[in-house]
């Protein structure tokens, strides 16, 4: 990102004069502080011209590779197989050509010169790239669906973007059709698989895809495969209709925390090339990839961040892999793959971080104490401001250790949710890589700040890209404000990556992104003394928990609120924890009539403190929120796994609830720390003895 050495204690800088009443100045990065860089290449103004740039780069080397299947019955694959930029370039406008070949005599020659949205459901593969390019390469723009989303919200998206044809492995085909009576516009499917290479399962009798597509015909849609519309475009091929920059480029609908988009009800983000362009040319800047590097493709191409690391590759004329489908495979595909650069999230890297660490320094015996004396004198090292590599310990031990990822890896990148500190500095020390924490969302095309090449510090999230300025917004309600020693407030970003708008909804879009064109977050943020942006809260009661899930709690809150033997609720998490936790406050009486049924309490006559206090009243209240919680359809993640029973209640005397009685949730979160930290030191004390 820096030409020279990187001033770690200056990583980001005011603009003078920019301040004003309630919210800092602008902060931007400290090797552009003078303007933002909206392009690294002035040729690459499209997504279009991205993958362009990187036929230019590497026109005969590999581009996407893939591992086919080489036994039916175990499953198992064989090596990376690899198609060249030319190769996928010949294939993007095959593909191109026949596809809008067919849209012009289905829908007709004028639906097929306006902009299409073109849906995009599968998992990450070949294909689902050259669907995507084959798309923007004849000015269309694509909607991608999440690989798991149930029928519920594909029936949203299919709806809201008003999608005519859908590009989707073979095994969502059936369910598209089961569901088309509720899908008006969709009017052609096109399988990423082939449909024709089946075989009659008796002699004379209809294969499986002349049944499908026999059910196809009968709903009013016409099903093809890419294979036969990629030789139908070879032989009718027709010229590219470049984008511009300003063209939209997708639409992208987030999960949220009902199963039905984030989105919500009536819009999608959209994002155009310029967006796209500018969070590549930050993604460029920071990782400083070239032609040689790798990257495996898992992350969901339908998220944001996914998306523009494999384009950020892909520009830069370097191969992207991807895995098999499976996560439980993936580090059997970067045995395979030996990637440079991997994009993960946090939830793999604790997976990661756990299955070394029991190999090393929870190791019994000899292994487990020169593990322990080799992981201290490395973040020691690490912490003072060296680097994760040391050149006597990574030759004893670290350099088999990094052979989990295949060997080859020399920087990652991880977002969607915070990480832990200290498993950031174990897995940068034990995997011997430079690993970087990023921020963003679908608003700012994923990128709005990251670690600096060599961050030494992990529990901020870097300085702002150089694509994009920051500012803090003062919060008065929760006491943050941009006159603090440290300056906090609502993170707002302004830059070309930031999102046009929702669509078919502006008033959401209004109160997103202000007449300045700044973005507002929702995320409560710091700058620290080295200039790094610091998360330290949620303006908005939504939030993640460890493993990527959204939370609503005031919604769970309400369906504990149905059981009579709770006054009050207050249910905590946040995103460094896989579960919830919940503060509960009970009813007196109906505690006194629980405690009548539980055979610990019930001979003894306790006060109703002592009641609260009591591990079986404890347990029994427990099982008794899980039984409304399983009435009330709270999925799995959404249940209080622990809980601290409280005597007294919540007021407004002791700063814990609003004039309207609503829970103040950063006061009730900071009263309660102690015991908050006690629940999950207990629940990790009970998953220890469970594997035990």
């Amino acid at each position: 990102m820096v030409s020279g050495k990187i001033d770690f204690n200056r990583q980001s800088v005011e603009v003078p004069n920019s301040r004003k009443p309630g919210q800092t100045g602008y902060f931007r990065n400290a090797a552009h502080p003078n303007e933002l860089v909206a392009q690294i290449n002035p040729k690459v103004n499209t997504i279009y011209e991205a993958f362009r740039q990187g036929l230019k780069i590497s026109r005969d080397r590999p581009c996407l590779g893939s591992r086919p299947i080489i036994d039916v019955k175990t499953g198992k694959r064989g090596p990376y197989v690899w198609e060249t930029y030319r190769q996928v370039s010949y294939r993007i406008t095959n593909l191109g050509s026949g596809m809008f070949n067919l849209v012009d005599s289905v829908l007709g020659a004028e639906r097929g010169r306006a902009s299409l949205p073109i849906g995009l459901w599968a998992t990450n593969r070949a294909e689902w790239f050259i669907a995507d390019m084959a798309t923007a390469a004849y000015g269309h723009y694509s909607v991608a669906l999440y690989d798991t989303l149930g029928p519920d919200t594909v029936e949203y998206v299919t709806n809201h973007a008003e999608i005519e044809v859908l590009v989707t492995s073979a095994d969502h085909i059936a369910d598209l059709l089961k569901l088309k009576h509720k899908l008006p516009t969709l009017k052609i499917i096109v399988s990423m698989d082939r449909l024709d290479d089946d075989v009659a399962p008796v002699a004379g009798a209809p294969n499986k895809s002349a049944i499908i597509k026999a059910w196809a015909e009968e709903k009013g849609i016409v099903l093809v495969d890419m294979y036969t519309l990629e030789q139908d475009g070879r032989k009718a091929k027709r010229a590219h209709r470049a984008p511009k920059p300003d063209d939209l480029a997708c639409i992208m609908y987030t999960s949220g925390t009902t199963g039905v988009p984030k989105a919500c009800d009536d819009y999608g983000a959209m994002l155009s090339h310029r967006n796209f362009v500018a969070a590549l040319t930050g993604s460029l800047l920071n990782l400083d990839s070239n032609q040689d590097d790798c990257n495996i493709s898992y992350l969901p191409l339908a998220h944001i961040f996914g998306r523009v690391c494999d384009l950020s590759i892909i520009q830069a004329g370097g191969r992207v892999g991807y895995f098999s489908g499976d996560v439980l495979q993936l580090l059997d595909d970067m045995q395979a793959l030996k990637p440079t650069f991997m994009a993960s999230v946090p939830r793999l890297l604790n997976r990661i971080y756990a299955r070394i660490a029991s190999q090393t320094i929870e190791a019994p015996g000899i292994t487990g104490v020169i593990a322990r004396k080799a992981v201290a004198a490395k973040l020691e090292n690490l912490n003072n401001g060296g680097t994760y590599a040391h050149a006597f310990w990574d030759r004893i031990i670290f350099n088999k250790v990094r052979q989990a990822l295949g060997g080859n890896v020399r920087a990652m990148i991880t977002g969607s949710a915070p990480i832990g500190k200290d498993v950031m500095q174990f897995l940068r020390i034990a995997l011997c890589v430079d690993l970087r924490e990023g921020y963003g969302a679908t608003e700012s095309c994923a990128a709005i700040s990251v670690h600096n090449p060599g961050e030494y510090r992990a529990g901020h999230i870097g300085a702002p890209f150089p694509h994009n300025e920051i500012k803090l917004v003062d919060v008065p309600e929760m006491d943050y404000l941009s006159t603090d020693p440290y300056p906090r407030g609502e993170i707002c970003a302004r830059g070309p990556n930031i999102f046009l708008g929702y669509y078919k909804d502006e008033e959401k879009t209004r109160e997103t992104v202000d007449s300045e064109g700044w973005l507002m977050t929702g995320d409560i943020g710091m700058i620290d003394e080295r200039g790094c942006l610091i998360i330290i809260d949620r303006k908005k009661n939504i939030f993640k928990l460890a493993q990527g899930e959204y939370i609503a709690p005031e919604k769970i809150e309400n369906v504990y609120a149905k059981n009579t033997l709770l006054a009050q609720l207050y249910l905590h998490g946040d995103s460094l924890q896989n579960s919830l936790v919940a503060v509960v406050v009970p009813d007196p009486e109906a505690l006194s009539a629980l405690a009548a049924k539980v055979p610990a309490v019930a001979s003894n006559k306790l006060s109703y403190q002592e009641l609260c206090k009591h591990p079986e009243i404890k347990k029994a209240l427990l099982e008794e929120m899980n039984k409304t919680g399983r009435k009330g359809g709270l999925r799995g993640f959404e249940f209080a796994r622990n809980i601290f029973v409280e005597s007294e209640p919540f007021t407004m005397e002791n700063d814990l609830l609003t004039p309207t009685f609503k829970i103040k949730r950063p006061q009730a979160a900071k009263f309660y720390k102690t015991q908050i930290d006690a629940m999950y030191e207990e629940l990790d004390r009970q998953t220890v003895k469970a594997k035990l």
